[in-house]
């Protein structure tokens, strides 16, 4: 392979400056989290990223809280249905919007996003419709959506998995780039987003990930939403330290960031993707944030957690902290927030829809879904179903004449 398809690798292990535009979010466990916009709805100041908020302007703040109120709409109605016996599952988002609407929004079309199984706001953010995700939690789909049409890829299940993906796809970008280049293109330049949980942040993936991510300089973004609980385990058993300082061993810049600040997460998000794709290498953004409901639908957070906790940080709601911040500069009105509130339950209906009138799934399918092509072990064991099933046929019978 030539070298214009292996650029040689941009880091040799000496002479890091972690200091960087974003130095003081690296290194010091005890370094201040980068915050703008606080529980409060005051707009603070940061030295770096203060002048990232600048380039917002109204129409792009409202369309922030317009996006958050819609996806928690959404939340809510998913979560509904799956009660309602409608899906199989479902993983809620609430408390987690501006973390990722405020990333989602930063990035560019020709960006590239591996999300894990909870990102429901970020595919809000690449236009995916968002029926179209309850047909993974309805059972009838391993996905629902092409990704090449948003660039947003189908949702992993199995922990850290899609941090392994994005590093190689991140890789391939890389030398994709360097040969367009070389032929004259001028196409702008692109990067990836890998996000994942605290939880995941202790498999051994992530840790492969950022070896291989700092080794070849890749132009990827970790991107961790810190919840504070995996499933029922709380992040101080898995990490005594800030996860983003976990970044420096890499050799690579970590930022934590306030993840229920709107603001702040989109203007950290920026500055990452521009460091990415300009060649300089990874960052690893870590947001602090909180899973204000349950892991999923099957999980009763009570059993693990006390309500003042979540009584905390309903008290730094991303929603309510940026409304406060429309409503007193004169950014928005009433009518404003009539009309995301319409527009909320139009998305709920159409996601209600949309689902029950899904087919039901048919486990026979997935046995046609494991391999490509025709496998005896597979069908040996659909053979065993089929006789298994017949077996209950006359209780059928017997049950349908008494």
């Amino acid at each position: 392979m030539g070298s214009t398809q292996m650029p040689t690798p941009g880091i040799d292990g000496t002479g890091l400056n972690l200091q960087s535009s974003a130095g003081e979010a690296t290194g010091d466990p005890a370094a201040e989290m980068i915050q703008l916009l606080g529980p409060d709805g005051k707009l603070g100041t940061d030295p770096v990223f203060s002048d990232y908020a600048k380039r917002l302007d109204p129409e792009q703040l409202r369309g922030f809280y317009a996006d958050m109120a819609k996806v928690r709409r959404f939340d809510q109605e998913a979560t509904a249905l799956q009660r309602q016996g409608e899906l199989a599952l479902w993983v809620p988002l609430t408390g987690q919007e501006a973390a990722q609407i405020g990333s989602g929004r930063a990035t560019q079309r020709q960006d590239y996003i591996f999300p894990s199984y909870r990102e429901h706001g970020v595919a809000l953010t690449r236009n995916v419709d968002l029926a179209e995700l309850l047909k993974l939690f309805r059972g009838i789909s391993n996905g629902g959506w092409d990704p090449r049409e948003n660039n947003f890829h189908l949702y992993t299940l199995v922990l850290a998995a899609q941090t392994l993906h994005s590093v190689g796809y991140a890789m391939g970008i890389q030398r994709d780039q360097k040969l367009a280049e070389a032929a004259g293109s001028n196409e702008p330049k692109a990067a990836v987003v890998a996000y994942f949980g605290d939880g995941a942040s202790s498999e051994g993936d992530v840790h492969e990930s950022m070896v291989f991510a700092a080794s070849y300089n890749a132009p990827v973004v970790f991107f961790c939403q810190n919840n504070h609980w995996a499933i029922s385990v709380p992040t101080e058993v898995q990490t005594k330290i800030p996860l983003s300082n976990r970044a420096k061993g890499y050799g690579f810049p970590g930022i934590r960031v306030d993840g229920n600040d709107v603001i702040a997460v989109h203007a950290v998000t920026e500055w990452a993707l521009e460091h990415a794709r300009e060649g300089r290498g990874p960052v690893l953004i870590e947001a602090y944030t909180y899973r204000v409901g349950a892991h999923t639908t099957a999980d009763d957070p009570t059993k693990y957690r006390g309500s003042d906790e979540e009584h905390a940080w309903r008290a730094k709601d991303p929603l309510d902290r940026l409304e406060k911040y429309l409503r007193s500069e004169g950014l928005a009105d009433e009518a404003f927030f009539e009309q995301v509130k319409l527009d909320g339950d139009k998305l709920a209906a159409h996601v209600r829809s949309t689902t029950q009138n899904l087919q039901s799934p048919d486990i026979r399918e997935s046995f046609a879904r494991v391999y490509a092509e025709a496998h005896p072990l597979v069908a040996e064991e659909l053979a065993w179903f089929e006789e298994y099933s017949a077996g209950f046929e006359g209780d059928d019978e017997q049950e349908a004449g008494n």
